[in-house]
């Protein structure tokens, strides 16, 4: 391939992409306010028509601002890569470090995401203290936002730089075989995060409790007997602090595997419903999603770092994506922010893949607690959370994890 060819290549793509984005959130922007002043037949007994306008608003307000996102990010990129920021960050560092040296490669990986963090920021506080106040759903102070802030700069400092350089010492001095070890190195990194994260990181920025509720406690206690799940306690988080919006979850692995519900969930469901939504996340621990997703990713990694390293002396890379300077760190910054552009198509079908772990996870809670308990608490959910109702198909199809409310529903109905 010729360095023209891949420019060109590069920009029709980054063009494309960007436009067919902003044209499906356009789509979802549209099909929602059409919704609007009608809920659909299946919830007009469980969600007001004052709780279905909210939906709509807020789901429109984010869709909003998500279009500005997907212009800010397609111009970053483009000024990264062909507009030679890249570049120009790369000789700005030749001052203080060496061209070449580990300490010149790991200070331009890291001020290249100290600056897409500096870029995402003005977003990031509309969103908060904006969007997410004018509906309700910000409970952040900027006090907590800038605790929140500076405690992410230093755990991503603490960790991130270590491993950046670690990654760059291993692709220079490990030869032909480097890819291979960096791939071993990401897979036990992501591990030993699932480790820790529970017990040592999440803690460091909210409260975990355990379950208060005897009654409550009994009765998960029994279902998690039920179904052969062993976990290191039950723990209420203090989610009310940052947001409104409730959620439960699992975390970590092995003898450090965690239930969490959020404090804000288990304030709005009943018993029955708290069960049904924790035998839903049980469903995926029972199929297995989770470790399926890290083979695949897994898989995935190991493919990516097999190619960065077809990449890595070849000429016409560099001078497609606007770089002068070869080396591995300017190898590696190209690929990950140019992989995105060429990969964006593939989101449907992670979607889809993502969608069936969902039906899955709900059949496995319809076979132990009933289809009505589990209808009910997403109701709740899908109301309490301004979620819409009536996403855009093809929007869904590209960008929601979980199926859209009324597929979602009546496959609950036809479950048992």
């Amino acid at each position: 391939m010729t360095p023209a060819l891949l420019t060109g290549l590069f920009l029709s793509l980054l063009i494309t992409t960007t436009a067919f984005k902003l044209w499906l959130s356009l789509r979802q922007s549209q099909h929602v306010a059409a919704a609007r002043d009608r809920v659909p037949a299946d919830f007009e007994q469980r969600i007001s028509l004052a709780a279905h306008h909210k939906a709509a608003d807020y789901t429109r307000a984010r869709t909003r601002l998500g279009r500005v996102d997907i212009v800010i990010g397609a111009l970053w990129v483009l000024a990264l890569t062909l507009g030679g920021a890249l570049q120009w960050l790369h000789d700005a560092w030749l001052t203080p470090f060496d061209a070449g040296t580990l300490a010149h490669g790991t200070a331009f990986l890291s001020s290249t995401a100290v600056l897409g963090w500096a870029i995402e920021l003005p977003l990031s506080l509309y969103r908060t203290f904006v969007t997410e106040a004018r509906f309700g759903f910000n409970k952040m102070t900027p006090a907590l936002y800038l605790t929140d802030t500076l405690k992410s700069a230093a755990l991503g400092a603490a960790i991130g730089i270590p491993v950046i350089a670690l990654v760059l010492w291993m692709m220079d001095a490990l030869g032909g075989h480097w890819w291979w070890a960096v791939w071993l190195f990401w897979m036990g990194f992501n591990l030993l995060a699932l480790l820790i994260w529970p017990t040592f990181i999440a803690p460091l920025f909210n409260t975990f409790s355990p379950l208060q509720d005897a009654s409550l406690r009994t009765r998960i206690e029994a279902l998690l007997q039920r179904c052969g799940f062993r976990s290191s306690g039950l723990f209420v988080m203090d989610g009310s602090r940052r947001s409104g919006h409730g959620n439960a979850y699992f975390t970590g692995f092995g003898s450090s595997k965690r239930i969490v519900f959020f404090d804000t969930l288990l304030e709005t469901l009943t018993p029955d419903e708290v069960e049904a939504v924790l035998a839903h996340e049980l469903g995926h621990f029972h199929r297995r999603h989770v470790v399926k997703r890290l083979l695949v990713m897994a898989a995935g990694m190991l493919a990516l770092l097999w190619g960065l390293d077809q990449l890595l002396g070849a000429g016409w890379f560099y001078a497609g994506l606007g770089a002068q300077s070869q080396s591995t760190a300017m190898a590696l910054a190209l690929f990950v922010f140019a992989l995105p552009v060429f990969t964006f198509f593939l989101s449907p079908v992670m979607s889809a893949w993502s969608r069936k772990h969902e039906f899955e996870a709900d059949a496995y809670a319809v076979a132990h607690t009933g289809p009505d308990a589990l209808a009910s608490a997403l109701v709740k959910l899908y109301r309490d959370n301004a979620a819409t109702l009536t996403p855009d198909p093809l929007y869904s199809r590209f960008y929601d994890s979980h199926p859209p409310a009324a597929i979602r529903i009546n496959h609950l109905r036809g479950a048992h």
